[in-house]
């Protein structure tokens, strides 16, 4: 396999610059009219030896009406290029009729070997550009070999026909001074794979050159990141169904209800079981295209997910790399936006979710109710296997009589039992057990035994009262004493599902609050919990008793020796023995006490799936699905910025400190179904802010053991990301000790097409302006956290040497700012996360039109900002990029045609410098 050959086309009698590097001038060239000049643009396609045929490669830039064009656009061969020394490659000179390239005059060829390229001396050949009778000479070529990274300093003045080449300085520099150029970087191979590489040259304000290239990639975790989060969410309601099976008898009320939530986990569970056997099917596919995106098989997959990196070298300067993340908006498009987005339909779904309570005769549970009953399931479900093992663990230390291991394995242990025991005091755990004492067969509370049965109720319908100052959840959030129901509700746990109501002077009123029963022993449940702390506290006062007889210590602390006392006896022995019998104490009643709070937390979550049906349900997969694209550009982001700052201590600091701020940048508008699509995208981006990432060492360098891997449940999930063992031994001691890394995602959104025209005319654009002021405080916050514990010496280094402070001051004069299609807010969010260290995302609905408008403008912005990149070439390197860049082969991608899907009257709405150049775009199918 051959490196990139980046060849250096010049004096092309006209000089050309192809494969990676700037073309050189091309002179004297004549156009197929007398009267006019030309339109020159060069075509580089390879014939292959063995198959004798010829297959179109790359193309350079038009450059119009100049009979002595410089060329900007280069061309590279990739390592994976099937070249050998007899691959032939055929240069083709047209003169374009227009700039779509559909009518063009041949003006000349030259054909070479890449066998005679490398045996050339200095690697650089002169060849005679033939026309199409092959006799008349139409000039010379000179083909240079360029390997990245060589170049020598050349003034653009200097660059003349009597020079044949010249070797342009390339330069790459990282924002944070430290990255891995990822062609020479094993760490890539398991993550990012079948790259697009684009070059140019362009000239900078001292008539210097720079070179720049483009290389944009796939990531597997398009397709692995979803696969693993569907196990996890099928993994996840099967237990829940299981739990549900445990809770034990009930009424059968309460029973119905139980069966029918958990036919509709059932349902939930098969669907997503088809859609992972449809995605296993899948082979050597590492994106979804945008004509995908409304499949029902791959709606868990994110929508046309690449990076993007450019990298720019200059002269006497360090290689500068800046990398995006593009990716179609986090969004349920199977599922449409009839309704609207997540964000519409959860408000919506919470206000009439206690109307659903009454018709299923359920409690009402508030959202954080419900969340702190998901978080309460997920620690004890972690912590009792986890104290099980410790404990373990301190009987073996017993054993071997180690005082450094049993304290060592005692502290651990006590540890985690005082997070068990905190975690189980909560409030809502004691309420729920005695709401799940009431849903048992045959509960009738005192109450309803003094309250006799009205005419013309069913003999199983029992009236219960609810005393607002017995409320036992009285106090917790979603339960204020107004909403408390003091008038009699009938309850029936003895009857099929039947109900009846009574009507107060306030008319039909339902059960807001956890029933009451006087009769059931309320300090059960503290003296359950308290009894593992007691039962931590022998186990202390043992371990005390047993190192201090081994020091000889005569005088232990007086309240620990009598726990101790009570347990064994004065004489020393076997130390297992005398641990044994506390220790066993402690994990019974840890064993007890998590049983029980399982049953009282999954029946707080069978009520709230029970209201929920079937809207709930369907929110749930459809969140399931906005989450799962939104996880897997944020592990692919996260991914490309910790390889590219491996090498960058300060950055490393900044990861286990603080955490990373990832910025989405959305283009959607806010019309019509886009603006529900903002709506699936403002929760999915949202929900990330459950995710922490973890460095691992990898068991092997095989690469299936360097693949991300999540675990975790919906309300908290950890991806790890493993790193080979050498690589991984340079980490700072706090990552490499499992320290989980924080991510801060951010949203900002401006609509930039004709639909936001219609919006900000005659629509409602409250949302867009909502969710860039609240993303706005969040960055803030952010910062603020940033600057208080990492020295600002620790980011990176820009040209521009604008205050942070001073940028976001700006950014929030923007975000409030009434100006239409502020993109503005767009490039100040863009340039804070740079300074940040953060990550960048850009998305549109497919990322293929609008986002290939923004990066390649944000590319420039940086080219001219960073690098000094000539007001004069400004333009033209914009329009090189879009029209011969990586995004133009993004759109042939996903859509096998190089057009973007823009009209010229949708484009007349769009910002001037978000609009591609004349003859790239038209009506296509995207």
């Amino acid at each position: 396999m051959m490196d990139y050959i980046p060849l250096l086309i010049s004096d092309f009698h006209p000089p050309l610059l192809l494969p990676a590097l700037p073309l050189h001038p091309c002179n004297d060239l004549v156009a197929s009219g007398r009267d006019r000049k030309p339109n020159a643009l060069v075509q580089v396609a390879v014939i292959d030896p063995h198959k004798q045929h010829l297959v179109s490669h790359a193309c350079t830039e038009i450059v119009e009406a100049n009979k002595d064009p410089l060329f900007l656009t280069g061309v590279t061969f990739p390592s994976e290029y099937p070249a050998s020394p007899e691959t032939l490659v055929k240069l083709t000179v047209y003169d374009a009729k227009d700039k779509s390239q559909e009518s063009s005059t041949f003006l000349g060829s030259a054909t070479f070997s890449v066998g005679d390229l490398l045996r050339a001396k200095d690697e650089r050949l002169t060849l005679s550009l033939r026309s199409s009778d092959g006799v008349c000479a139409a000039g010379a070529v000179v083909v240079s070999r360029l390997k990245m990274g060589e170049m020598e300093e050349v003034d653009v003045d200097h660059i003349t026909t009597d020079i044949p080449s010249h070797k342009c300085p390339v330069v790459c520099e990282s924002a944070s001074h430290a990255c891995i150029d990822r062609e020479n970087n094993p760490l890539t191979g398991p993550v990012f794979k079948n790259p697009v590489c684009k070059v140019y040259r362009f000239q900078t304000v001292e008539s210097k050159w720079m070179l720049v290239r483009e290389q944009m990639e796939e990531c597997t975790l398009s397709f692995s990141i979803p696969k693993q989060l569907l196990s996890l969410y099928i993994q996840e309601d099967m237990s829940r169904v299981q739990d549900l099976r445990e809770l034990g008898e009930l009424s059968p009320h309460w029973d119905n209800l139980r069966k029918e939530v958990m036919t509709r986990y059932g349902g939930i569970i098969n669907s997503y079981q088809e859609t992972l056997a449809e995605l296993d099917k899948i082979t050597g596919r590492s994106f979804k295209p945008s004509c995908c995106k409304a499949q029902k098989s791959l709606e868990f997959i994110p929508i046309n997910l690449h990076t993007q990196r450019m990298r720019v070298t200059c002269p006497r300067k360090t290689d500068a790399f800046y990398d995006i993340v593009t990716v179609g908006a986090p969004a349920a498009h199977f599922q449409g936006f009839k309704c609207g987005g997540l964000q519409r339909l959860l408000s919506r779904y919470e206000a009439e979710k206690k109307s659903f309570s009454t018709a299923y005769q359920c409690i009402y549970y508030s959202p954080e109710h419900t969340a702190k009953a998901q978080e309460v399931l997920s620690t004890v479900s972690l912590l009792q296997p986890l104290i099980t093992s410790l404990a373990d663990q301190l009987l073996q230390a017993a054993q071997e009589h180690s005082s450094p291991g049993l304290r060592d394995a005692l502290k651990n242990l006590s540890d985690k039992t005082e997070q068990l025991v905190h975690t189980l005091k909560d409030e809502l755990v004691k309420s729920a057990l005695l709401a799940l004492h009431a849903a048992r067969p045959g509960y009738v509370s005192k109450n309803q035994k003094q309250t006799p049965v009205q005419g013309g109720q069913h003999q199983g319908h029992i009236h219960q009262g609810s005393d607002q100052n017995q409320s036992p959840v009285q106090g917790l959030p979603g339960h204020s004493p107004a909403t408390s129901v003091t008038e009699n509700t009938a309850v029936c746990n003895n009857v099929d599902g039947s109900q009846t109501t009574t009507r107060g002077d306030g008319g039909l009123k339902h059960q807001d609050s956890i029933p009451h029963h006087k009769e059931y022993d309320e300090e059960e449940w503290d003296r359950v919990w308290a009894n593992v702390a007691k039962c931590l506290n022998c186990v202390i006062a043992m371990v005390d008793k047993l190192q201090e007889e081994d020091n000889s210590k005569q005088e232990p602390l007086p309240e620990q020796q009598q726990l101790a006392d009570v347990i064994t006896s004065h004489n020393p022995g076997d130390w297992r023995e005398q641990l044994h019998p506390p220790v066993t104490r402690l994990k019974e009643c840890v064993m007890e006490v998590v049983e029980k709070a399982k049953r009282a937390m999954t029946f707080v979550l069978l009520q709230e799936a029970a209201c929920s049906i079937p809207q709930g349900f369907f929110l749930q997969q459809r969140r399931d699905v906005v989450f799962s694209q939104a996880l897997a550009a944020l592990a692919c982001g996260f991914v490309m910025r910790l390889y590219a700052g491996m090498q960058d201590k300060g950055f490393l600091r900044q990861l286990h400190l603080v955490g990373l701020v990832a910025q989405f940048e959305s283009l959607l508008s806010t019309y019509s179904e886009e603006i529900g699509m903002l709506e699936d995208m403002e929760v999915g981006i949202s929900d990330l802010q459950r995710v922490v990432f973890q460095i691992t060492e990898a068991k092997t360098d095989d690469l299936s053991d360097l693949q991300p891997l999540v675990c975790g449940r919906r309300d908290h999930f950890t991806v790890e990301v493993p790193l080979p063992r050498l690589v991984f031994q340079t980490l700072p001691e706090e990552i490499r000790g499992g320290k989980p890394l924080r991510v801060f995602p951010v949203l900002f959104n401006v609509g930039i097409n004709e639909q936001q025209t219609i919006a900000e005319r005659f629509g409602d654009i409250s949302l867009q302006e909502r969710i860039n002021q609240r993303n706005f405080e969040m960055l803030e916050a952010y910062y603020k956290s940033l600057s208080e514990k990492v020295p600002l010496e620790c980011l990176p280094c820009f040209q521009t040497q604008t205050d942070i402070k001073e940028l976001l001051e700006t950014l929030g004069q923007n975000v409030v700012t009434k100006k239409k299609k502020n993109v503005e807010i767009l490039w100040i969010a863009g340039t804070i996360c740079r300074r940040l260290n953060g990550i960048r995302f850009t998305s549109c609905k497919s990322a293929k039109d609008r986002t290939s408008m923004s990066v390649t403008l944000e590319q420039c912005a940086l080219l001219r900002d960073e690098h000094q990149l000539s007001k004069d070439f400004f333009i033209r390197a914009l329009d090189c990029m879009r029209r011969e860049g990586c995004r133009i082969e993004n759109v042939q991608k996903n859509i096998r045609c190089r057009k973007y899907a823009f009209n010229m009257l949708q484009l007349m709405a769009f910002p001037k410098c978000y609009r591609p150049p004349e003859g790239t775009y038209g009506k296509v199918d995207s």
